[in-house]
This record gives structure tokens, sequence and C-alpha cells, in this order.
């Protein structure tokens, strides 16, 4: 087995989806010494209620980057319009060359059955791209891979046409404040825009440390769902003591579209798992 570090993509489609899903998982890798990088797809323009366009864009990107330093690593942010993303011939070659460009072992991003169209369309892309990141006449000027990456998806909570159906989980608990410590990079979303979406603007304090504790308490609870419904996999990963007690989870499904997720990918690919 190789001692290089592994290289992990994580492609979501708004500017705090990457840490929102897999937060938690990213930063295992990369205090273990991996190389992980962030991309969002759009420029997160359209999310807010009180100040859309150029000014949110902006401010989002330097939002992303303060997650990404949160743990060391880079955080992209593509320049296509929030709630505008289509799975064209051109956005597509645009996904090929950037994963060529970074070379990934392991891909994450949506589920293709999502509420939000730019989550669909991100799915759509990255399955589109799977095959044609190894077909050197598409995309001329990146050089092809040689072998697809390893595609999973990131975690949710839909169940048509059918609930994710994971074959890892990770036990997130020991970074679970560095995650929180990401999400509250995002102050226009977590702070003000998903708030006023979900009808809870008034719940939000107005100090840092208030805010700190309503965000720990809202993404406790989505951790501990994620947890309870991946449970036996918990522990057929973990052992029934340690899988039992594990309070946060990220969870992923293979793509068929990418390399095989086999028992040796898996242990190659997620080593800071007790395989």
């Amino acid at each position: 087995m190789s001692d290089a570090p592994l290289r992990i993509l994580i492609l979501g489609a708004h500017p705090d989806d990457a840490d929102y899903a897999a937060g938690g998982t990213a930063a295992l890798y990369a205090r273990a010494g991996h190389v992980v990088k962030m991309v969002s797809l759009t420029n997160g323009d359209a999310g807010h209620h009180v100040e859309p366009g150029p000014k949110l864009a902006a401010r989002r990107k330097l939002e992303a980057k303060a997650a990404g330093d949160v743990i060391g690593i880079e955080y992209a942010v593509l320049d296509h319009h929030d709630g505008e993303l289509q799975p064209t011939i051109g956005n597509r070659n645009e996904i090929i060359r950037l994963i060529r460009s970074f070379k990934p072992d392991l891909l994450l991003t949506h589920r293709p059955n999502d509420y939000h169209p730019d989550h669909r369309y991100t799915s759509m892309l990255v399955q589109d791209a799977a095959y044609m990141v190894t077909v050197p006449a598409v995309a001329p000027a990146t050089r092809h891979l040689d072998r697809n990456p390893v595609i999973a998806y990131l975690p949710d909570d839909f169940q048509k046409p059918y609930p994710l159906t994971p074959t890892v989980a990770v036990d997130v608990g020991p970074v679970f404040d560095t995650i929180l410590d990401m999400l509250q990079c995002h102050v226009s979303q977590f702070f003000e825009w998903l708030p006023y979406n979900m009808g809870v603007a008034d719940r939000i304090p107005a100090d840092a440390k208030g805010r700190r504790v309503w965000l720990k308490d809202w993404f406790a609870g989505k951790l501990r769902r994620q947890a309870d419904r991946h449970r036996e996999l918990l522990i057929e990963i973990y052992g029934e003591e340690h899988g039992r007690r594990v309070e946060f989870a990220d969870a992923f499904e293979p793509c068929e579209y990418g390399s095989p997720m086999d028992d040796e990918a898996r242990r190659r690919l997620f080593p800071f798992l007790p395989w």
C-alpha cells in the first residue's frame, strides 16, 4: 500500500455544501496529512434575503476560504450563478478539467435526487464527467486520467426514489467542534439566510457566543440523526461497543460510475477507520 497522501475532492453546489455535508470527514483527512480540496460549483449569489448579487458572491467566497483555512485546505468557488447551474457540455468539460487537474483518489458529491436543482445538476455533471475523464479526445487540453476516481455521494435525508445506501460511515464526534468552526465561518448562511428561509430568524442570538450555542444545538441534531439512521453500519465498522456510542456520523454511498468502492478501496480510502 502506498504511503502517499490521499487526494480527496469534495464538490458541492454552494459555498457551504461541502463542509455542511462532509466537514467532519474532511477534517479527519486533513488531520492525518491527506490532501483535501473543497469546491463550490456556484458562487452562491442568490443565497440571501437582503443582499443577493455580486456583493454576496464576494462575501461567500471569503466565507468559504475562511472555512477551508480552519482545517488548512483549499476551498475554491466557481463563478456560476446560484440557482442557474445547468448540465451543459461546457460545464461538463469544466468539471472534467477540474477532476483531471486535481487527480482525486476519492470524489464526494451530491446525490442526483435532491430538492435543489443546483445539487441535482452538480451530481449529474460529476456523473457525466466520470467516464469522460479517462477519454483523451474529450477536453484534450488537460491530460486524461488513466483511471476513474472512486466517487461517492454525500449524506442526505431524501427517501425517494430510494434512501441513502452508504457502505461507509464515519464517527465525526472527535472533530465536532472543528465542524462548527468551519460552519460558523459561513455567517451569511447559518446566521442569516438559512434561519430566515426556515422561519426561525428571530431565534438567532445577536452575540457570537450565543450564535455558537444555537449552531451547535441545531447541527448536533442533524449528525445525531445520521448516526442513528446508520447505526448498524457504524457497528459493523467500529464494533459493537464503539458503534453503539457514536453520537455524530457522516455516511457515504458509492456511485457506480466511478471506480468500484470494494472492500479494498474502502480500507485504502478511509484509513482512519478501524477496518
